[in-house]
């Protein structure tokens, strides 16, 4: 399935001997993810039993990290499944409602304290006092897991394949962050993302949270807000105190086999 373009090997387990069974050392992952002698994916998610809710996701990048959230992957697992699904991640408990051509999904409270992002030190995480070359003032938030948000005239123009890599490795994240550069334009979002342990990515749901909530704090945009990213379009909605909610297409694109062995 894919969101936007960001796409996904999903694995249904949910049987319990399966999930039993089920062995996803980072070196599988990663080559189930590899587009060349894999399947190819940005993110593999495996689907399991769960005592908290319908179904728990476990989500790993293309370099066989295991992350904390997804929200493109959030919603196809909603579509996948049907209605009033509920969802236990490392990053929270999740919920969403499938729509015609996708889902509209609860992806929890940002949260925004510098020690929740993590950072590795305190600091005012709505105007950091950091930059990387002409990339300064961002905001951190986390939204199940780490981003970090700067506002630009044109996130076109910023060498993001360049920044990224180095940003998402820096002292300052001791868990790695997400990188998001966005302009603003008629009060829409305008939105790019270096995905942690991907790279470059056509579309990142928790991305399109983040930046979103970071631009609503300050002021820049009024809720619901439309974020255009390369794959397409993200409706958020989100007031203080409450959990974004976040509205997209999902597309299913096909199902098979595979030797489970072939993949080391």
């Amino acid at each position: 399935m894919h969101g936007l373009g960001n796409d996904f090997v999903i694995i249904d387990a949910r049987a319990p001997e399966l999930a039993e069974q089920l062995n996803m050392p980072a070196e599988k992952a990663a080559a189930i993810a590899n587009r060349n002698s894999g399947i190819g994916c940005d993110q593999l998610i495996i689907l399991k039993p769960s005592d908290k809710a319908d179904v728990r996701m476990q989500i790993y990048n293309a370099d066989g990290g295991e992350v904390e959230a997804c929200g493109n992957a959030t919603r196809c697992v909603v579509k996948l499944l049907g209605d009033g699904t509920s969802i236990e991640t490392d990053g929270g408990m999740l919920s969403g409602q499938a729509t015609d051509t996708g889902a509209i999904v609860d992806m929890g409270e940002p949260r925004f304290d510098w020690n929740a992002i993590p950072l590795a030190y305190a600091m005012d995480t709505l105007h950091m006092p950091v930059g990387w070359e002409d990339l300064q003032d961002p905001a951190a938030v986390n939204v199940g897991n780490p981003h970090v948000i700067f506002f630009v005239d044109d996130s076109n123009s910023v060498e993001l394949d360049r920044l990224g890599p180095m940003i998402e490795v820096d002292p300052l994240f001791p868990e790695r962050v997400n990188v998001n550069v966005a302009h603003v334009h008629e009060g829409e979002i305008h939105l790019r993302v270096w995905e942690r342990g991907v790279g470059l990515t056509r579309a990142c749901g928790t991305g399109a949270c983040a930046t979103a909530v970071a631009a609503l704090k300050r002021g820049l945009v009024e809720s619901p807000v439309n974020v255009h990213l390369p794959g397409g379009t993200l409706i958020l909605s989100w007031q203080d105190g409450e959990p974004i909610m976040m509205q997209g297409p999902t597309t299913y694109v096909f199902s098979g086999e595979a030797n489970w062995d072939d993949f080391g």
